[in-house]
């Protein structure tokens, strides 16, 4: 394995055993669930959104380490970002995902460390639960988000 391989996964573990924004908005602006029955991953994602901009995202749930990995990473990334540039940022993640490739500009910052996950069809689902469950939450989608 390389160093670079080495590295990604250390992140993927640290996020995994001890994820960032790991608790619930007392009263968000909105929620939505998600669901992995392959997996089994579950989480439960909230926002507060103010003027088309995310000021605080929290999440709650179970799951492997790169649906738990993925869920917290997106939550640091969002943080302070309008909408638009989490869409943005949503696409630029799909793509790593499906093809391996990085983007040019960066854009995904530590998110780049999931891109190992597109060798592995199965767990692409893992990954893009939290983001699928953030788009409900952004569009206040009531119904629960499944990868199947």
């Amino acid at each position: 394995m390389t160093d670079i391989n080495e590295l990604y996964q250390a992140v993927i573990i640290e996020h995994s055993r001890h994820p960032r924004n790991f608790c619930v908005i007392e009263h968000p602006s909105s929620n939505a669930e998600g669901y992995n029955p392959l997996c089994g991953d579950k989480l439960t994602l909230y926002l507060n959104t103010k003027n088309g901009i995310i000021e605080n995202v929290c999440f709650q749930g179970s799951g492997c380490a790169i649906s738990m990995a993925s869920a917290s990473l997106m939550s640091e990334m969002i943080k302070g970002k309008t909408i638009a540039e989490t869409t943005e940022l949503f696409e630029a993640f799909q793509h790593l995902l499906t093809t391996g490739e990085k983007p040019q500009d960066n854009k995904l910052g530590k998110l780049a460390v999931l891109a190992g996950v597109a060798q592995y069809p199965m767990r692409v689902k893992c990954a893009t639960l939290a983001w699928h469950t953030l788009k409900a939450a952004l569009t206040n989608d009531p119904n629960k988000v499944t990868t199947e």
